[in-house]
C-alpha cells in the first residue's frame, strides 16, 4: 500500500470531506432537540455506508471516555475508537477512518497492534489520531496522572517512537525511555502493504504543533469564526516550519454545517438547535472545565458560550447549498486540505448535502465527477 495513496485517502479531490463526531451520543451539537444524532452502532454503520458510496473520504471519532452532564449528558455515550474504525472498515470500501487514541491511557505496544489489525481489516484504510488529553476527570476514572502540558508531548513523544518501531521492519527491540521502558519488544503483523497508517494530531500550542510538525502527516486546526485570513496564515506558518524540518504537513480544518433548501430554513434552523434548544447545562460545565467562567471572562463570556455549543466550536456554516459550497471553497483557498463535517443528525442532513452540494464543489473544482 503506497504512502501518497494514504496521505491522499485514495481520492483526487482536491478539497477532502470526512465526518466528525459520529461515534458519541448528540455528536459535536451540544443541543437538545430530539433529533440530535444517537451515536449509536446501527447509525453509524448506516452513516458510514451512506458516506463510503457518496465518495466521502473520510471518518473522525471523538476520543471520549465520560460524558459532560447537563439535561443531555452531552457525549455520555460514545464508542471505542479502534473498535469501531475496525468494524467501520469491514463495512466500507473506500473510506479512510480514523481511532482517536489518548496515548496516555493505552501501552504502545497494545495500541501498535490494534492499529495494524485494524489496517488489515481496511486494507491500508485505517488512520491514527493521537490525543494527549485535557479532560482531566477522564484520566481520573483510570487512575491516570495528567502531566504538565509540556511533559505530555514528552510522553507521547515515546509512545509514539514505540509504536513506529513496532510498525517496522524490525524483528525485536528494546526501548529505554523517560517514561517507557521495553526489554524485547516484538510486533506483528506490521501494518498493511509495507506502509505506515497517516497519522494526525490536533494541537493548538506551540509545543503541540512542534509535536505534529516532527510526528504527523495531518495538523487538525479549528478555523476561527469568520477568520478565514487569519487562518489561511496558520496554514502557511505550519507547512513553512514543516519544510524547514524537511517534512510535508497538511492541515485539516472543522466545519459545522446547517444546510436546508433556502437560507432562511437555514438560519432559522440554525438558531433552533444552537441557541433555543441548546444544552446550556452542558456547555456551561465543559466551559468550567477549562477555566472559562463568567468571572474569569466578564466582556466575552456569551460569544465564548455560543462558540462552545456551535458544536464543540469550529466554523458554523449555515445556508443553503449554494452558500454552503461557497463556504467551503472559501475554507479551501486557506489551503486546508480537508474538512471534517459535523451535524446535528448526520443520516438525516448528508443526504442533501450529497445531492447539493457535493456537487457544486464538483463545479468549482474542488471535487471530481463520479
Amino acid at each position: 500500500m503506497s504512502m501518497p495513496d494514504r496521505l491522499a485517502l485514495y481520492s483526487r479531490n482536491s478539497l477532502k470531506l470526512g465526518l466528525f463526531g459520529a461515534n458519541c451520543s448528540s455528536g459535536r451539537a451540544v443541543t437538545m432537540v430530539p433529533e440530535r444524532w444517537s451515536g449509536s452502532w446501527p447509525d453509524c454503520l448506516r452513516l458510514a455506508r451512506m458516506a463510503d458510496e457518496a465518495g466521502i473520504e473520510f471518518m473522525l471519532p471523538v476520543g471520549r471516555w465520560k460524558g459532560y452532564g447537563g439535561d443531555t449528558d452531552y457525549q455520555g455515550e460514545s464508542l471505542e475508537t479502534v473498535t469501531w474504525a475496525a468494524g467501520l472498515l469491514a463495512a466500507t470500501q473506500h473510506l479512510t477512518v480514523f481511532g482517536t487514541v489518548h496515548a496516555p491511557l493505552i501501552h504502545p505496544l497494545i495500541a501498535a497492534k490494534q492499529f495494524a489489525t485494524a489496517d488489515h481489516i481496511g486494507q491500508g484504510r485505517f488512520g491514527l489520531n493521537i490525543v494527549c488529553g485535557w479532560n482531566e476527570g477522564e484520566f481520573d476514572m483510570f487512575g491516570a496522572t495528567m502531566r504538565e502540558h509540556t511533559a505530555r508531548y514528552e510522553y507521547a513523544q515515546e509512545w509514539f517512537d514505540v509504536v513506529r518501531l513496532a510498525w517496522s521492519d524490525i524483528e525485536d527491540f528494546d526501548f529505554d525511555g523517560q517514561f517507557i521502558r521495553l526489554h524485547q519488544a516484538r510486533a506483528k503483523p506490521k501494518p498493511f502493504g509495507g506502509s505506515p497508517p497517516i497519522v494526525m494530531n490536533a494541537a493548538a500550542s506551540p509545543v503541540g504543533q512542534a509535536f505534529a510538525i516532527r510526528n504527523c502527516n495531518a495538523l487538525f486546526s479549528v478555523t476561527p469564526k469568520g477568520r478565514f485570513d487569519e487562518f489561511s496564515t496558520h496554514v502557511a506558518n505550519v507547512k513553512t516550519l514543516a519544510r524547514q524540518a524537511g517534512r510535508e504537513l497538511d492541515v485539516y480544518t472543522v466545519g459545522v454545517i446547517t444546510c436546508r433548501p433556502t437560507q432562511r430554513e437555514a438560519d432559522e434552523y440554525y438558531h433552533h438547535w444552537a441557541i433555543d434548544n441548546a444544552d446550556w447545562e452542558a456547555v456551561d460545565r465543559i466551559l468550567a472545565m477549562r477555566g472559562v467562567t463568567r468571572e474569569a471572562f466578564p466582556e466575552d463570556f456569551e460569544e465564548r458560550r455560543h462558540h462552545q455549543a456551535n458544536s464543540m466550536g469550529g466554523v458554523p456554516i449555515v445556508g443553503d447549498p449554494h452558500a454552503v459550497a461557497q463556504a467551503l471553497a472559501q475554507l479551501a483557498k486557506t489551503g486546508a486540505r480537508g474538512i471534517a463535517l459535523s451535524f446535528v443528525n448526520y443520516l438525516d442532513e448528508l443526504p442533501l448535502f450529497r445531492d447539493e452540494v457535493m456537487p457544486r464543489l464538483t463545479q468549482l473544482g474542488l471535487r471530481e465527477s463520479g
